[in-house]
Parts: structure tokens; C-alpha cells; sequence
């Protein structure tokens, strides 16, 4: 499914329930918060956490991004092809294949 197809799918989910009011900027920012913290304590005692759990928390912090996307008028895609631009021009392969370093140290 594209992000156009997701996107239209959250917003028609969300249309028939009106939960449209609730998803301000702020508390959709708040949310993805929220269940980024939910994903990391799926790993918070046990670097051998439950797949399913793993994807049902992923599923709601991409939820929730998708939402934010939307509500701001950006196409996920392109937010992830621009800013994949710019990292490449921060860590060129030359430079960070195979190396955690930040770009500043390289």
C-alpha cells in the first residue's frame, strides 16, 4: 500500500469516528512519543522481545506519524527521500561504511 493509500485510509478511519478534533499537531507529536515508548520497552528487559508486540507498537508510532504527516499536508515518501538526502550528504559511503560515528567525527 502507498502512503497516499495509508493516509487516505487513517483519514477516513478517523473521519467516521470524528476523532479528527483530537489530532492537533501538538497531541499527535505527544503521541508518537507516547508509543515510541511503548515500542522501546519492548526491549527494555529482554533484547529478545515478542515480534508480534514489536509490530503492533511500531504499528501505532507509524500510525501516528502518518496522522502528523497528513494533518501538516506532507507526503511521508518524500519527508523520507528528502531527509535520506540529506544524511547521504552527511555520511558518504566513502566515509561511513561500516562505522557507527556520527558525521562530525568521520
Amino acid at each position: 500500500m502507498s502512503s497516499k493509500n495509508t493516509q487516505a485510509v487513517l483519514r477516513d478511519f478517523t473521519t467516521q469516528r470524528e476523532w479528527g478534533q483530537f489530532h492537533s499537531p501538538e497531541n499527535l507529536i505527544k503521541s508518537i512519543s507516547i508509543e515510541s515508548g511503548e515500542l522501546l520497552e519492548c526491549v527494555q528487559w529482554n533484547e529478545e522481545a515478542d515480534p508480534a508486540r514489536i509490530r503492533a507498537e511500531l504499528a501505532d508510532v507509524l500510525t501516528y506519524s502518518y496522522l502528523l504527516a497528513d494533518r501538516m499536508g506532507w507526503d511521508p515518501e518524500e519527508l523520507i527521500l528528502e531527509k535520506l538526502q540529506v544524511t547521504e550528504a552527511k555520511y558518504p559511503v566513502n566515509k561511513a561504511k561500516g562505522t557507527s560515528a556520527k558525521y562530525d567525527q568521520l
